[in-house]
Parts: C-alpha cells; sequence; structure tokens
C-alpha cells in the first residue's frame, strides 16, 4: 500500500504544471482543472477553490470527486472514462458541492493534452450553468401547464360543438323544406370545426404543432366527413414547419371551408379534389397554395348562400395570414403564414 501511494504521488508530482501555467490558470477568471495522463487531478486554479472552499491538496487526484453529488458520480466516471480511452474532447453536465454546501449545476469542458505528439493529461474549464438550468426546469414546466390547459379547453370546446350539431340538426328538421339546405350546410361545417380541434389536440407537442403532418391527418379527417370517397385531399411540396396553435386552427379552418364549398358547389355523384401545396423553404415565409375543383363541369343546385370567400377572410385575419384568390385552376389561392416556429432540431 505504502509503495502503491508512493507511486501516485509520484506520477501528480511529474505532471504538475509549471509556474507559469499557474499563474495564467489562476488569473483567468472562471474555474480550471488539468489532470495527468490516468485521469488524476494536479492542478485546481484559485476561482475552483474559491468555489468549493478547499485546499489544493484536497482536489488532487480524485479528492475533487467528493463534491460531486451522489447522482451525477456513475454518469460523470462513464463519460470521462470514455473520453480517456479514446483522447477525445468531452462536455459534461454535473452537479458540484459549493462552500456553503449546496449543490450547483456546472458545464464542463475538457480536452486533451499533448506534446510532440505525447498525451499528457486533460485540461478543463467549468461554468456556473445553475440559473440557466432552472430556467429550462421552469420553461419545462410551463410548457406542461399550458398544454393541459390547451388540453381541458379542447375537450370543453369538443362538447359544446356536439351540442351545437343537435341543435342545428333539431331545428333544420323543423325549419320549412327551402331552409333546410343551409341548416344542413351549417351542421356540416360545425362537425368539420370539430375536426379541427380534435386534430389540433392530437398533435404531438399541441403548443408548437407541425404543419405538414397536422395537415395531413386533418385532410384524411375531413375526406370521411363528407361524402366519404367521393372528395380527395393532397398535401404536396417541400420543407416542412412548426406553426402555433392559433395559425394551425385557422388553416385548419380555411382548408375545411375549401372543402365544403367544393362539395356544395358540386353535384354528390361528382368527385371533388383539393390540392394543397407547402412551400416552407429555409429562410423564407412559409407559403401554401390551395387549388379545388370538380372531376366532371356543372354546379349542384342549392339553395346554401355562398359564404366561402367571407369566412376564408375571417378566419386568416384572426391568425395574420395573407391570403388571395378564390381556390380554383384559374385563381389558386396563396396563402402566407406568419413567421414560424423554429424546429428544435435546427
Amino acid at each position: 500500500m505504502a509503495a502503491e501511494t508512493e507511486s501516485t504521488e509520484a506520477s501528480i508530482a511529474e505532471a504538475v504544471p509549471c509556474d507559469e501555467f499557474r499563474r495564467f490558470a489562476d488569473f483567468v477568471p472562471l474555474m480550471m482543472w488539468r489532470s495527468d495522463i490516468e485521469g488524476a487531478a494536479v492542478h485546481h486554479n484559485e476561482c475552483w477553490l474559491d468555489f468549493t472552499g478547499r485546499s489544493r491538496e484536497d482536489e488532487l487526484g480524485h479528492g475533487w470527486r467528493r463534491g460531486l453529488h451522489p447522482d451525477d458520480f456513475d454518469r460523470h466516471a462513464a463519460l470521462v472514462q470514455e473520453a480517456f480511452a479514446s483522447r477525445s474532447p468531452y462536455s459534461i453536465e454535473f452537479r458540484l458541492r459549493r462552500h456553503d454546501g449546496a449543490y450547483r449545476w456546472l458545464l464542463n469542458n475538457a480536452r486533451p493534452l499533448t506534446e510532440n505528439g505525447t498525451f499528457q493529461g486533460y485540461l478543463g474549464s467549468c461554468f456556473d450553468i445553475t440559473d440557466r438550468k432552472r430556467a429550462e426546469e421552469h420553461a419545462e414546466h410551463a410548457l406542461v401547464e399550458k398544454e393541459a390547459l390547451l388540453a381541458e379547453v379542447y375537450h370543453r370546446v369538443r362538447n359544446n360543438l356536439q351540442v351545437m350539431v343537435s341543435l342545428i340538426g333539431l331545428y333544420g328538421r323543423a325549419a320549412p323544406p327551402p331552409c333546410r339546405g343551409s341548416f344542413e350546410a351549417l351542421g356540416q361545417r360545425v362537425r368539420a370545426i370539430a375536426l379541427v380541434q380534435q386534430h389540433l389536440h392530437e398533435a404531438p407537442h399541441i403548443a408548437s404543432i407541425d404543419l405538414r403532418d397536422y395537415l395531413h391527418r386533418l385532410a384524411s379527417g375531413l375526406g370521411q366527413l363528407r361524402r366519404a370517397g367521393r372528395i380527395s385531399v393532397a398535401v404536396g411540396g417541400s420543407g416542412t414547419s412548426l406553426v402555433e396553435p392559433r395559425t394551425a386552427n385557422a388553416l385548419g379552418m380555411i382548408v375545411a371551408e375549401v372543402v365544403a364549398e367544393c362539395l356544395d358547389a358540386t353535384a354528390d355523384s361528382v368527385s371533388c379534389t383539393i390540392a394543397i401545396t407547402i412551400d416552407a423553404r429555409a429562410g423564407a415565409p412559409v407559403r401554401l397554395t390551395i387549388v379545388s375543383g370538380g372531376d366532371q363541369p356543372g354546379a349542384h343546385a342549392t339553395d346554401v348562400p355562398n359564404l366561402g370567400p367571407r369566412l376564408v377572410a375571417a378566419y386568416a385575419a384572426q391568425a395574420e395570414i395573407a391570403v388571395r384568390g378564390t381556390g380554383t385552376q384559374a385563381d389558386p389561392m396563396e396563402l402566407q403564414l406568419p413567421e414560424a416556429l423554429v424546429h428544435p432540431s435546427e
């Protein structure tokens, strides 16, 4: 045991930084450390010692690890062992006990040192990131609360819409025959609103909606909502984007209205097609083009008023969506969305 201790002390003594490095490290206003080729600490600067409140001798070797949070000990050891084996730089976040007994989160960045091609150990620096970690935890908690609130709102809206559909149906059946078409169209639009809300709620992240995924799911639902098998909604184009719930809601309402208008304008035996093209190039506003029409000419005779353009304009204004065009082959509807959210992976 005595021989092993002497060997360790000798190893540390050989790797002790020169006076020039000590003066530089102690002058730098951040926590710095240096290790030997075996991973044992050979130096901690004054900023480190001020933080821990321990002596330099206490921190040598693996003594500094006594300040590590117990929950971070094994994770830190495994990552450092892997980095030393490959002689590669590494970064890790861990909690270290401060001089007052409080654990603080540190971001540790370390790089291997070489001299004439020979590995000499590691040099590392640490930043206190406790405030950032707390802010991240607060933001995550706030997001969970927001999504829970949105889910509760959705359930209430869904129940209210179901009541509205029932009431519209009752009044429609009791209305004079010339008015029943309008009641039926109104009921179909309320069901479409409910479908939009359903797909917003079912989005993986309700606070930021993946536009392409949302439109694909909504289009499939709208295709089965009325005249199933005779309506096709296709979503194409390039790129994708995350949008806020209000933008997704307004866009869903616009698509639902385009579908309703197409169905109202064609006979029940005619297939209705809707093509939505997404243009979400990096650094440019997200644009969509919508074209609708029947496979056969001829409008469906109906007494239902044509409110589509007014409704589309109202939905677009709610979410600051710029819109122009009517959605026909000759005059495609063009939408420009507000500035998109940034995808986490970007």
